[in-house]
């Protein structure tokens, strides 16, 4: 990500939402902003979307990862979570389409040239911020999550969800693991929705190719990606924190819960999206 700048993957993300929801009439993931976050109209986003066919199959997998974090995170509020934490929100609209309103209370947290982007794309856009949201700008090179987020108002002694798509891949390992275990370390419980993708030398080379087309575009952005998990390796990790519940949905379980009429071979391996729930820790 450019100094100063918003994230220009950010944007492509958000534009893979919207043109999910004209090309594919939003079969997996319906969001009825995300055509409207972006100022445009759907023969626009359309047009510029057919002229990247290659694009399909990162706007299916955008779709899939969101429908899952939203419907974990519905789950998880029938079960008493009234908190929840957008970590690199970006131009995610689910807090201005927030279905339990004022019982669950938001925090978007971004980079601060990203959130001032995205609040001036939401005034131009007429979307309203709605009282249960909470902005939380932060600068990870000066501060840390947890002194931002009590800052902003932050209850610890709440169970809370996370979401944190489409920002793994771009962090070093450490950073990962440190919000991880600020997660896990929570007293009361959390859950948190990510995505992954396994190296790329274990794909296959049709695999292998298509990902290092996409890795080169995101590093010409300045935004590379930097970091991928074997997902054994990282499930005993996440296990050691304290999250005592991993659901890891690879290629192969991503296609059959979300596709489940898709013939043809499908690969073991590519993008994961997972929901790990921490224990509950003792207060001390």
């Amino acid at each position: 990500m450019q100094t100063g700048q918003p994230s220009q993957t950010a944007l492509a993300a958000a534009f893979h939402r919207a043109a999910h929801q004209v090309l594919e009439q939003g079969r997996i993931f319906a969001d009825p902003l995300a055509i409207r976050i972006l100022g445009l109209d759907a023969q626009s986003v359309a047009r510029r979307a057919e002229e990247n066919p290659s694009g399909r199959r990162m706007r299916l997998f955008i779709a899939v990862r969101t429908r899952f974090g939203e419907d974990a995170l519905a789950v998880s509020f029938k079960n008493g979570v009234r908190q929840a934490v957008m970590l690199g929100a970006g131009l995610d609209t689910y807090a201005y389409r927030n279905p339990f309103g004022e019982r669950l209370r938001i925090f978007e947290v971004d980079h601060p040239a990203t959130q001032a982007w995205k609040q001036q794309l939401l005034r131009d856009a007429a979307i309203p911020a709605p009282a249960s949201l909470t902005f939380v700008p932060i600068d990870f090179e000066h501060e840390t999550l947890a002194e931002r987020l009590a800052t902003a108002g932050f209850d610890r002694t709440q169970p809370t969800f996370f979401t944190w798509l489409g920002v793994v891949p771009y962090l070093k390992e450490e950073a990962v693991w440190t919000t991880l275990a600020f997660i896990a370390g929570l007293p009361h419980g959390a859950h948190v929705v990510f995505d992954y993708s396994d190296p790329p030398e274990a794909l296959t080379p049709e695999g292998r190719a298509y990902h290092d087309r996409r890795a080169r575009r995101v590093a010409d952005l300045g935004e590379a990606w930097i970091t991928y998990f074997e997902a054994e390796t990282l499930h005993r990790k996440l296990a050691g924190l304290g999250f005592a519940e991993i659901e890891d949905l690879g290629p192969a379980a991503i296609v059959a819960r979300y596709f489940p009429g898709r013939s043809g071979p499908v690969p073991d391996k590519g993008g994961h999206v997972v929901h790990a729930t921490a224990k509950i820790c003792a207060v001390s």
